[in-house]
């Protein structure tokens, strides 16, 4: 492959650490797309005969169906996965093979097949979140008004509802797929006929190849095309942010799923026992969704790495981009179904979630805000005044809603019978009816709105 440059072939170590086709053969495919969007543009032009482009058009083709039947050979001389084809083309139909690289390069070339490869991943990641949408959606929707405890530093601050909390990791998901589908627009742009780094003499159509390869229009600059992968590393930091919003909403469940929590049990599924404790039920899909995010993350920071020095225009460095993102990607379509399934599967204990909700006087701050209404008092004063009654309740072992009228006054004369109206769960939450709150209209409007933007049926 390398001509008559050298008088001899590559040592051994160079050929093991010079391959790239143990990892860069799932490419196989955009790579036999582009060729034959760019056989196709080179016969246009008269670069190449018709013939010969019907010949060459023909034995991609088999190429092609021999992969799909038996995966790709790996052989190491080859190098990759651009020489694997092209080395099979050639034994399929002969010499005519060699015109399929005219006015190519394996730098525009892998440009092309890559981005091509994240284009898809970005896809299928679109359609993961979107489907765990749904998912917390529809869940959200059934609990609207099933009241939790909201938590701050873990304790317990105010009452919520589950629905609310659910819809929290839609907005949260919302905002990862804005960050793909940018990632996406960005990458819309055909590196194929940038070549080696310079451009080509040969008269090309390159807004043929990019529109046959479902591209926007070709890239503006071949320097900057065959040096580039902020697509990748786009892809990477969308998959990272979203991975972990993922492993937050694991560990939730986790936690949730413990005995101390008792909220929810996860489905059997997507659960694992123990080898030496018959009792045990461990949340192992949630762990590794929590797990995965860091590996997730560490494949960003790598390819970050590796791009951080590197002169224009293409380096041998470059060839570790592919490994990093096809791990990224393989997590998360994994992450993103597990937790679709766990969230579609649970069981919320509701029952417990709301006896949870009303320890650690989480209605106090209704209290402090029923004083700045009833009383006209400045909020810092409320703040100070309900806070002598949680002491109060403390010292009692009750809730606020539990301290008799003679104990409240004792505190301040200026509270009475009217403020127990406030101090239930289900008052709390409804007062929180600010766009954006729990209150449980709130939450169901939030759900309706967000099954019209998913598509769903309402």
């Amino acid at each position: 492959m390398w001509g008559g440059r050298f008088a001899e072939g590559p040592s051994a170590i160079m050929r093991e650490i010079n391959a790239s086709i143990p990892f860069d053969k799932v490419l196989w495919q955009q790579d036999i797309d582009g060729s034959h969007a760019h056989v196709a543009m080179l016969a246009k032009q008269g670069i190449i005969s018709s013939a010969d482009a019907a010949q060459i058009d023909a034995g991609l083709a088999q190429v092609a169906a021999e992969f799909e039947a038996d995966g790709v050979p790996e052989d190491w001389d080859l190098e990759d996965i651009h020489m694997t084809v092209e080395a099979r083309l050639t034994e399929l139909i002969g010499p005519v093979a060699g015109r399929l690289h005219t006015a190519r390069s394996r730098n525009d070339q892998v440009a092309t097949d890559f981005k091509l490869w994240v284009r898809g991943a970005t896809d299928r990641a679109l359609d993961g979140i979107s489907a765990l949408q749904q998912a917390l959606v529809t869940r959200a929707g059934e609990h609207a008004q099933n009241v939790m405890p909201g938590f701050t530093h873990l304790q317990t601050a105010q009452p919520v509802t589950l629905g609310h909390h659910l819809m929290a990791y839609y907005e949260m998901l919302r905002r990862d797929a804005s960050r793909f589908g940018d990632a996406r627009a960005r990458a819309n742009e055909c590196p194929l006929g940038a070549a080696a780094l310079a451009g080509t003499g040969f008269d090309l159509d390159r807004a043929m190849t990019a529109e046959a390869l479902g591209f926007a229009q070709p890239t503006a600059n071949s320097l900057d095309t065959v040096s580039d992968r902020d697509f990748a590393l786009d892809y990477l930091m969308a998959a990272s942010q979203c991975a972990l919003h993922l492993s937050r909403l694991a560990e939730e469940l986790i936690l949730w799923a413990s005995q101390p929590f008792g909220f929810v049990r996860l489905p059997d599924s997507l659960s694992t026992g123990s080898s030496i404790m018959p009792q045990k039920k461990n949340p192992d899909a949630a762990e590794l969704v929590r797990g995965h995010a860091g590996r997730i993350v560490g494949a960003t920071t790598a390819l970050m790495v590796t791009m951080k020095g590197l002169p224009l225009a293409y380096s041998k460095d470059m060839q570790d981009d592919k490994p990093p993102v096809f791990e990224a990607a393989g997590l998360l379509d994994l992450c993103l179904a597990a937790m679709e399934g766990m969230i579609g599967g649970a069981e919320f204990n509701t029952n417990r979630m709301r006896q949870a909700a009303g320890l650690g006087h989480a209605t106090a701050t209704d209290l402090a805000d029923w004083l700045v209404r009833a009383a006209n008092i400045p909020f810092r004063e409320a703040h100070h005044i309900t806070g002598a009654a949680v002491k109060l309740a403390d010292s009692k072992g009750c809730t606020l809603e539990d301290l008799s009228l003679d104990d409240l006054k004792g505190i301040d004369t200026r509270l009475t019978e009217d403020v127990r109206a406030v101090l239930t769960l289900d008052a709390s939450v409804a007062a929180r009816c600010s766009y954006g709150g729990t209150a449980p209209d709130q939450v169901s409007a939030q759900v309706t709105a967000a099954r019209r933007a998913l598509g769903m049926e309402n």
